[in-house]
């Protein structure tokens, strides 16, 4: 299996509601809100297997100081394959130097960040208003 990597929009809608749906999350129940979010992410990570959309990760970001990752999955019959972590090093190259680069992590998600570098913020509580419902 070769993963490879790709920073273009040319992902096709279908492909990523297929890769929402088979992780559970509830974006995929707006898809057309889901698809307009992700192409107009200050960055996306896509990564492949052949023609298969097997993860993506996307960033907001002011360009600058600050980053934002909202999304990062991975389908999960490519789980613990090392794609997040490619994903990852590819956002890294861009936003590795920002002041400030944030996310929210729950579950396990919360090993693979701090593997990756991320900590607490301080003695910050994450706060949100979410309308949706796998967490």
């Amino acid at each position: 299996m070769i993963i490879t990597t790709s920073d273009t929009r040319d992902i096709n809608r279908e492909d990523i509601l297929q890769l929402y749906k088979a992780n559970k999350w509830s974006a995929a129940n707006k898809p057309d809100e889901l698809y307009h979010a992700l192409m107009n992410s200050h960055t996306l990570i896509s990564a492949w297997n052949d023609e298969t959309l097997v993860g993506l990760g996307n960033a907001i970001s002011d360009g600058y100081l600050v980053v934002y990752y909202p999304h990062l999955l991975v389908h999960p019959d490519f789980h613990n394959r090392g794609i997040g972590q490619l994903i990852m090093e590819k956002m890294q190259q861009i936003y590795g130097h920002f002041h400030m680069q944030m996310l929210t992590a729950d579950g396990r998600a919360v090993d693979f960040y701090k593997k990756n570098g991320f900590e607490r913020a301080g003695k910050t509580e994450p706060m949100w208003i979410y309308k949706g419902d796998e967490h």
